[in-house]
């Protein structure tokens, strides 16, 4: 059969519907019942179910993954790229408090390869399953000669939803409070950029690499996934902030992302509180044991663009510290207390 001109001139619309046919069973495990219409319309449909709250708030967030997907690139691996954009956006929303509800992506490329199209959209249903929500669209755009051979960019939009009256705004925070740090997995999806140049430049590494100091390949190590802590922050706050406001121990919540604990913390501080975050109280993930002793970079630009081991923070009373790290241990998330909160005028500093 003789090849459409769109398809000689590099965008095989045919090609694009026979892969996006596969959709509906890939993803049939994020489905939720306000889910309305199917996959493949000019619009997804979500109907909020509005009657178990009094004042629905909801919460959006956009990202992407940065430079992580040139590992996923060299690594020809793209089952992981996915879960990362979608637990990132999750984590962004999880800080006011608010349960996510569905997620829509955006894949571009300039050639769509099926196998790849296929992991990518299998680790945003993993991920989207795992936290309750819902892939309800997307956009798939074939771009000839606009990106590099075998590459392609992700982006993706969550929306949630928060009781208006239960949202975390960082308002009751108060000298005297502790910062509690969730561990991450790795560098999650900052300070890519960086830790290529460091391994991939100066240390003149592969991917393929095996590293002693990681007992795993450099490129794997750099895949491992995005932690998602929104399944974790519900219970926290079902548990912890039932009891109104007045008695609410999670007092906010900061996703160590870009910017690290310097430019995230504040985000969540009154203007009259620092965080001062303490160096050595946590256990130090072997990559950044390595970033550190072999890149050659200030240890203070270190706080501000990896997040150094901690993929969240909490902070609550001093005298619930205790209590929320036996709850946060119980669900297998390793925690420590990492800092407190002294006067100031709404800084974060590492010390």
């Amino acid at each position: 059969m003789k090849q459409k001109a769109y398809a000689r001139a590099g965008v095989d619309i045919d090609l694009g519907n026979k892969v996006k046919s596969t959709l509906p069973r890939l993803l049939a495990a994020t489905h939720r019942p306000e889910v309305l219409g199917k996959v493949g319309g000019f619009g997804g449909l979500f109907a909020l179910d509005v009657r178990k709250y009094r004042q629905p708030v909801l919460v959006s967030s956009v990202d992407g993954v940065g430079t992580k997907l040139k590992i996923a690139f060299a690594m020809n691996r793209h089952d992981t790229i996915g879960q990362d954009l979608v637990n990132h956006c999750v984590n962004d929303i999880a800080v006011l408090g608010a349960e996510p509800l569905f997620f829509l992506d955006y894949l571009g490329t300039g050639k769509l390869e099926p196998r790849v199209f296929t992991e990518i959209i299998k680790g945003f249903a993993v991920a989207c399953a795992q936290n309750r929500c819902a892939l309800i669209g997307g956009e798939t755009a074939q771009m000839p000669g606009f990106y590099q051979a075998g590459e392609y960019d992700l982006s993706g939009t969550i929306v949630g939803v928060v009781e208006k009256s239960r949202m975390l705004d960082g308002k009751s925070i108060r000298p005297g409070d502790v910062v509690i740090g969730l561990e991450s997995s790795g560098l999650h999806t900052n300070g890519y950029s960086l830790a290529r140049r460091i391994f991939f430049d100066q240390m003149r590494l592969k991917p393929a690499s095996k590293v002693r100091e990681l007992n795993n390949t450099i490129g794997d190590e750099l895949l491992k996934v995005h932690v998602s802590y929104g399944p974790l922050v519900q219970g926290l706050l079902k548990k912890f902030n039932s009891k109104g406001r007045s008695g609410d121990a999670i007092k906010g919540l900061a996703h160590i992302t870009g910017g690290g604990f310097v430019d995230n913390l504040p985000r969540v501080l009154p203007k009259n509180c620092d965080a001062i975050v303490r160096r050595g109280s946590w256990e130090m993930l072997p990559i950044f044991e390595l970033i550190r002793a072999r890149g050659k970079v200030p240890e203070s630009e270190l706080y501000q663009v990896f997040n150094m081991g901690i993929g969240m923070t909490l902070i609550v009373p001093g005298q619930k510290a205790g209590e929320i790290l036996r709850f946060v241990r119980g669900k297998r998330q390793r925690a420590w207390v990492i800092g407190e909160i002294v006067k100031g005028r709404g800084q974060a500093w590492v010390v």
